[in-house]
């Protein structure tokens, strides 16, 4: 299967990181974690959801790879930043990390964030996230951390 632009786009940067890992575009959308997890045969929680938020008073982007069933706390988000926090719009996530909502992956942004790390991931052996569309995974075998740039691991509910 040839994979579109953006999923082919991160599948060159995880070969480029000298990562194992396969993009695979499904034809069922992956944009909710109910929704991938049916796709994909696994447990929502195993489904890394990338939410992009905005420092009010830096107006750097806050990326959060929560477990897929996980509400983000805001105010806990909030108080790790140290600046209050807003949803980021389509063009900020777009300019940010170089993909549009729903497809944002975990890693290999066009500019740097801070990004946090839901807990939860770490109690299983894969996980799985977006890569680039609304309809393109990639699987993450082992720790979900060992594969990322700086982040703190915290508890996002």
């Amino acid at each position: 299967m040839t994979l579109g632009k953006s999923a082919r786009k991160f599948q060159e940067e995880l070969d480029r990181r000298g990562l194992d890992a396969t993009v695979i575009e499904l034809a069922s959308s992956t944009r909710t974690a109910d929704d991938a997890a049916n796709s994909l045969g696994c447990a929502p929680a195993q489904i890394v959801k990338s939410l992009v938020f905005r420092a009010t008073t830096t107006g750097e982007a806050v990326i959060v790879l929560a477990s897929g069933p996980n509400r983000v706390n805001e105010k806990t988000l909030a108080a790790h930043v140290g600046s209050e926090i807003g949803k980021a719009d389509a063009d900020f996530v777009k300019t940010t990390t170089g993909y549009s909502i729903g497809g944002v992956p975990p890693l290999g942004h066009k500019n740097e964030a801070v990004l946090f790390v839901d807990q939860d991931l770490l109690g299983f052996p894969e996980v799985w996230a977006a890569a680039g569309t609304p309809h393109a995974v990639f699987k993450i075998s082992g720790a979900i951390t060992e594969i990322l740039p700086k982040h703190t691991v915290v508890d996002v509910t």
